[in-house]
């Protein structure tokens, strides 16, 4: 039993240090906010809600409404149709919503490329680890005279680390082609 434990405890570990770090990065971005970004955001989420959509299609019926049936009581309506002053109302808010959500998206897309960097770093950590289990076990065929010595060009292959300068030029270069 204590076997099977010793052996689960790494792994806990490992996803306790990388919950930590996802944890961190998200603390430090969050801490690096200003008020203004943190105001921002805090209107994007109220704007985000879907019960906004019906409460800004009510309160357009109900400006339609209103200056429809002040024309109909003989009342000088605020707004008469077309609505100019409602097409005005709602072209600048479409605008500020749309700049709002720009601006939040620039924040998340700062989080998710420091998450992307952590990801690559932990990613290449753990190729250069297999490669040198790969190597280790290769050095423990090659010097058991138990084990009959062969070549294999695989594991030879498995046992480099890969070179992250060359697999960005093969992404690149398939992005190019596509």
């Amino acid at each position: 039993m204590s076997g099977k434990r010793a052996e689960a405890e790494p792994a806990g570990v490992i996803a306790r240090d990388i919950g930590q770090a996802t944890a961190r990065l998200r603390a430090d971005h969050d801490q690096e906010t200003t008020r203004l970004q943190g105001a921002v955001d805090q209107v994007t989420a109220r704007v985000s809600w879907p019960g906004f959509v019906m409460v800004l299609g009510a309160g357009i019926a109900l400006w339609m409404l209103a200056n429809l049936l002040a024309r109909a009581l003989g009342v000088r309506p605020i707004d008469s149709p077309p609505f100019p002053w409602l097409q005005g109302a709602i072209t600048t808010c479409a605008l500020l919503i749309a700049s709002l959500i720009l601006s939040s998206q620039r924040r998340e897309d700062q989080l998710a490329r420091h998450r992307s960097q952590l990801i690559l770093e932990i990613l290449l950590l753990n190729d250069q680890k297999i490669s040198k289990i790969v190597e280790l076990i290769e050095e423990v065929r090659r010097d058991n005279p138990a084990i009959l010595n062969r070549v294999d060009d695989l594991a030879a292959a498995m046992s480099t680390p890969s070179d992250a300068t060359a697999v960005l030029e093969a992404i690149k270069d398939a992005h190019d082609v596509a």
